[in-house]
Protein backbone atom coordinates (compact mmCIF):
# COMPACT_ATOMS: atom_id res chain seq x y z
CA UNK A 1 0.00 0.00 0.00
CA UNK A 2 3.04 2.26 0.93
CA UNK A 3 4.49 1.98 -2.62
CA UNK A 4 1.61 2.71 -4.71
CA UNK A 5 1.13 5.73 -2.45
CA UNK A 6 4.59 6.87 -2.92
CA UNK A 7 4.49 5.79 -6.94
CA UNK A 8 0.69 7.56 -7.43
CA UNK A 9 2.33 10.43 -5.68
CA UNK A 10 5.49 10.74 -7.89
CA UNK A 11 3.77 10.28 -10.77
CA UNK A 12 1.38 13.34 -10.00
CA UNK A 13 4.45 15.38 -8.88
CA UNK A 14 6.37 14.88 -11.88
CA UNK A 15 3.52 15.51 -14.07
CA UNK A 16 3.02 18.80 -12.31
CA UNK A 17 6.60 19.71 -12.33
CA UNK A 18 6.66 18.83 -16.51
CA UNK A 19 4.17 21.40 -16.83
CA UNK A 20 4.96 24.20 -18.83
CA UNK A 21 3.64 27.64 -18.04
CA UNK A 22 2.28 29.28 -21.33
CA UNK A 23 2.71 33.06 -21.09
CA UNK A 24 5.44 36.11 -21.58
CA UNK A 25 8.70 35.48 -20.14
CA UNK A 26 9.47 37.21 -17.09
CA UNK A 27 12.31 39.70 -18.73
CA UNK A 28 14.35 39.52 -21.86
CA UNK A 29 16.54 41.96 -22.92
CA UNK A 30 17.25 42.53 -26.63
CA UNK A 31 19.51 44.46 -28.97
CA UNK A 32 18.07 44.88 -32.13
CA UNK A 33 18.68 46.71 -35.92
CA UNK A 34 16.17 48.05 -38.55
CA UNK A 35 16.23 50.23 -41.45
CA UNK A 36 16.80 53.28 -40.03
CA UNK A 37 18.39 53.04 -36.72
CA UNK A 38 19.00 50.48 -33.86
CA UNK A 39 17.73 49.96 -29.91
CA UNK A 40 18.74 48.02 -26.66
CA UNK A 41 15.34 47.50 -25.02
CA UNK A 42 13.87 45.22 -22.03
CA UNK A 43 10.86 43.31 -21.85
CA UNK A 44 9.25 42.94 -18.66
CA UNK A 45 6.53 40.53 -17.87
CA UNK A 46 3.11 42.45 -16.23
CA UNK A 47 0.48 39.54 -16.53
CA UNK A 48 0.90 36.00 -18.14
CA UNK A 49 -0.02 38.00 -21.45
CA UNK A 50 0.88 41.21 -20.85
CA UNK A 51 4.23 42.94 -20.85
CA UNK A 52 6.19 46.19 -20.86
CA UNK A 53 8.39 47.07 -23.30
CA UNK A 54 11.31 49.83 -22.69
CA UNK A 55 13.90 50.72 -24.96
CA UNK A 56 16.25 53.44 -26.02
CA UNK A 57 17.75 53.91 -29.47
CA UNK A 58 19.62 55.78 -32.00
CA UNK A 59 17.11 56.55 -35.17
CA UNK A 60 18.36 58.02 -38.65
CA UNK A 61 17.20 60.65 -40.36
CA UNK A 62 17.92 61.20 -44.07
CA UNK A 63 17.53 64.42 -46.54
CA UNK A 64 18.23 64.88 -50.09
CA UNK A 65 17.73 67.13 -52.40
CA UNK A 66 18.85 68.03 -56.17
CA UNK A 67 21.39 70.63 -55.71
CA UNK A 68 23.05 69.48 -52.04
CA UNK A 69 24.83 66.78 -50.35
CA UNK A 70 22.29 64.05 -48.94
CA UNK A 71 22.30 64.76 -44.98
CA UNK A 72 21.87 62.55 -42.30
CA UNK A 73 20.98 62.50 -38.72
CA UNK A 74 21.38 59.83 -36.24
CA UNK A 75 19.25 61.15 -32.83
CA UNK A 76 18.46 59.45 -29.49
CA UNK A 77 14.95 57.88 -28.42
CA UNK A 78 13.57 56.43 -25.76
CA UNK A 79 10.33 54.30 -25.77
CA UNK A 80 7.40 52.57 -23.74
CA UNK A 81 5.21 50.63 -24.80
CA UNK A 82 2.30 48.30 -22.85
CA UNK A 83 2.43 44.75 -25.05
CA UNK A 84 -0.53 41.89 -25.73
CA UNK A 85 0.65 38.87 -26.82
CA UNK A 86 -3.10 37.96 -27.80
CA UNK A 87 -2.42 34.40 -29.52
CA UNK A 88 0.35 32.93 -27.29
CA UNK A 89 -1.65 30.11 -25.92
CA UNK A 90 -3.13 29.37 -29.56
CA UNK A 91 0.68 29.05 -30.94
CA UNK A 92 1.79 26.98 -28.35
CA UNK A 93 -1.05 24.70 -28.53
CA UNK A 94 -0.22 24.13 -32.14
CA UNK A 95 3.26 23.58 -31.00
CA UNK A 96 4.83 26.47 -32.57
CA UNK A 97 7.77 28.45 -30.76
CA UNK A 98 7.03 30.80 -28.67
CA UNK A 99 10.21 31.50 -26.94
CA UNK A 100 11.17 35.47 -26.02
CA UNK A 101 7.63 35.76 -26.51
CA UNK A 102 7.29 34.53 -30.12
CA UNK A 103 3.58 35.64 -30.85
CA UNK A 104 1.42 38.03 -32.59
CA UNK A 105 0.90 41.86 -30.33
CA UNK A 106 -1.37 44.61 -30.31
CA UNK A 107 0.48 47.81 -28.10
CA UNK A 108 -0.06 51.53 -27.46
CA UNK A 109 3.90 52.58 -28.38
CA UNK A 110 5.05 55.98 -26.61
CA UNK A 111 7.97 57.41 -28.39
CA UNK A 112 10.17 60.23 -26.97
CA UNK A 113 12.70 62.34 -29.51
CA UNK A 114 14.33 64.40 -27.35
CA UNK A 115 17.11 67.35 -28.49
CA UNK A 116 19.50 66.38 -26.32
CA UNK A 117 22.25 65.32 -28.74
CA UNK A 118 22.18 64.99 -32.47
CA UNK A 119 24.82 63.18 -34.70
CA UNK A 120 25.02 64.50 -38.39
CA UNK A 121 27.59 65.57 -41.34
CA UNK A 122 25.56 69.17 -41.18
CA UNK A 123 26.80 71.69 -38.80
CA UNK A 124 24.19 73.05 -36.17
CA UNK A 125 21.25 70.42 -36.60
CA UNK A 126 18.67 69.90 -34.13
CA UNK A 127 15.70 67.69 -33.58
CA UNK A 128 12.57 69.43 -32.23
CA UNK A 129 11.71 67.54 -29.11
CA UNK A 130 8.59 65.24 -29.23
CA UNK A 131 6.43 62.47 -28.33
CA UNK A 132 4.77 60.02 -30.75
CA UNK A 133 1.26 57.85 -29.39
CA UNK A 134 0.93 55.26 -32.13
CA UNK A 135 -1.53 52.20 -31.61
CA UNK A 136 0.56 49.39 -33.63
CA UNK A 137 -0.15 45.44 -34.73
CA UNK A 138 2.58 43.39 -35.16
CA UNK A 139 4.35 39.91 -34.73
CA UNK A 140 7.37 38.86 -33.16
CA UNK A 141 8.74 35.40 -34.03
CA UNK A 142 12.04 33.50 -32.68
CA UNK A 143 14.21 32.95 -35.73
CA UNK A 144 15.16 28.14 -35.68
CA UNK A 145 14.33 27.99 -31.69
CA UNK A 146 17.68 30.34 -31.24
CA UNK A 147 18.44 33.67 -30.15
CA UNK A 148 17.48 35.78 -33.22
CA UNK A 149 14.27 37.05 -33.66
CA UNK A 150 12.79 39.65 -35.95
CA UNK A 151 9.43 42.17 -35.66
CA UNK A 152 7.28 43.39 -37.60
CA UNK A 153 4.13 45.71 -37.18
CA UNK A 154 2.26 49.12 -38.34
CA UNK A 155 0.16 51.47 -36.65
CA UNK A 156 -1.10 55.11 -37.39
CA UNK A 157 -1.07 57.55 -34.50
CA UNK A 158 -0.35 61.03 -33.29
CA UNK A 159 3.32 63.02 -33.11
CA UNK A 160 3.06 66.25 -30.72
CA UNK A 161 6.20 68.99 -31.17
CA UNK A 162 6.79 70.77 -28.12
CA UNK A 163 8.90 73.61 -29.30
CA UNK A 164 6.01 74.84 -31.53
CA UNK A 165 3.05 73.02 -29.95
CA UNK A 166 1.18 71.64 -32.69
CA UNK A 167 0.12 67.81 -33.62
CA UNK A 168 1.14 66.15 -36.55
CA UNK A 169 -0.46 62.47 -37.90
CA UNK A 170 2.42 59.87 -37.83
CA UNK A 171 2.75 56.44 -38.90
CA UNK A 172 5.29 53.26 -37.50
CA UNK A 173 6.15 50.82 -39.80
CA UNK A 174 8.40 48.22 -37.31
CA UNK A 175 10.86 46.20 -39.43
CA UNK A 176 13.60 44.78 -37.11
CA UNK A 177 16.10 41.82 -36.24
CA UNK A 178 17.53 41.44 -32.93
CA UNK A 179 19.27 38.85 -30.61
CA UNK A 180 18.38 38.16 -27.42
CA UNK A 181 20.39 37.80 -24.68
Amino acid sequence: MKNTIYTLLTIIISQFANAQVVGVEKSINTIQAGVLGTWVNNEYRLTNEISLKSEFGMILGLRGCSDCKTEYLFAPTLSAEPRWYYNMNKRSSKGRIIKNNSANFVTLGFTYIPDWFVISNKSNTQVENQITIIPKWGIKRTISNSNFNYELGIGIGKRYYFDSRQWDTAADLLIRIGYTF
